[in-house]
């Protein structure tokens, strides 16, 4: 590891060039790269977790060598597992008022997360009866549907005009995105 000087003090390259974000993936991993190479369904995981009563944490983490671009938010829908036509589907709101891409640059070994609420009114009546399921698609502007990814959300859930934030950094970034969701998916 060879020592820098810079501006009085002693750097090593290694950090010059984390710095510069060009460390693991060299020129694949910067947010030029990634809006121009969209993420592919091998390149990315997903997860979701539960973050409180009706809401859920979905996180993309890029498994990849190199950046990619995600869509702004992830394309979800809520359903039952059990019914073969999801076109009755519930799409939650998003925010609104996006402009066209680039949308999320997702480096190389992070994560992107997005919050859904599926019942931010607290509601207890009023539900969309048998919603079992959550569908996500990580990248619905670039992924093949078959890359749709199947998560439970358990008996009674309760579905009520559910909100979506756009792919964040931090999840408490996500959650306020999610509280601004004012617009059809």
């Amino acid at each position: 590891m060879t020592a820098l000087k810079s501006g009085g003090s002693t750097v090593s390259k290694s950090v010059t060039a984390k710095q510069a974000g060009t460390e693991s993936g060299g020129a694949k991993d910067t947010d030029s790269y990634a809006y121009t190479h969209p993420c592919a369904g091998g390149q990315v995981t997903v997860r979701v977790t539960r973050r409180a009563a009706t809401q859920r944490v979905i996180e993309v983490r890029n498994a990849g060598a190199s950046a990619c671009g995600l869509s702004y938010y992830p394309a979800v829908d809520l359903g039952s597992s059990a019914s073969a036509d999801q076109s009755h589907n519930i799409k939650p709101l998003v925010p609104g008022g996006l402009g066209g891409p680039p949308a999320y640059a997702l480096r190389a070994g992070r994560t992107a997360y997005a919050v859904i609420d599926l019942d931010p009114s607290g509601a207890t009546t009023g539900t969309a009866p048998g919603i079992d399921e959550m569908n996500v698609l990580a990248n619905g502007d670039h992924m093949p549907n078959a890359e749709t990814r199947n998560f439970p959300l358990g008996s009674g859930a309760k579905v009520l005009k559910p909100k979506l934030g756009l792919y964040s950094a931090t999840v408490a970034q996500a959650v306020a995105s999610m509280q601004q969701a004012d617009t059809r998916s």
